[in-house]
């Protein structure tokens, strides 16, 4: 589907956008601690993008504590504080967010093309500016 983000208006020139775009795993190999998600956040507090796209794996099916069950959480449970923190740490900037799944998401459906991440807890102060799309998809920025 194509995702307009901006009202295009014909009688001025499009402005300049700032677009952040990041791939996971948003973890280190060595634990699920998430410090370069916390990392990705700062930038995106400082920077300020219009756009923020952001490409799974969230939590990563090839992840050594996933795939020998060593997490204390269930993957969902997981998966759902991992978008419940870029999505709070983003708010500030005022970012459109846009989340896009990996088929190497632990915690969601392993097909292709993949539906989007159901998100049904989505604050309602964040459901203007955060897009849930599925894997592949066509954005249309300006």
């Amino acid at each position: 589907p194509k995702i307009p983000f901006f009202p295009q208006n014909s009688l001025f020139p499009p402005e300049q956008r700032m677009v952040l775009v990041a791939c996971g795993p948003f973890t280190p190999s060595d634990g699920v601690a998430f410090e370069p998600l916390s990392d990705l956040l700062e930038v995106v507090a400082r920077d300020r993008p219009d756009v923020c796209v952001l490409f799974g794996p969230f939590l990563d099916a090839k992840h050594e504590q996933v795939e020998s069950c060593q997490l204390l959480s269930s993957f969902s449970d997981v998966f759902r504080l991992c978008l419940q923190t870029i999505i709070e740490g983003t708010r500030s900037a005022g970012s459109q967010l846009v989340l896009v799944p990996s088929l190497r998401d632990v915690s969601h459906d392993f097909v292709y093309p993949q539906p989007p991440f159901p998100f049904p807890d989505l604050p309602k102060e964040d459901r203007a500016r955060v897009l849930l799309v599925p894997e592949p998809c066509t954005l249309d920025i300006d």
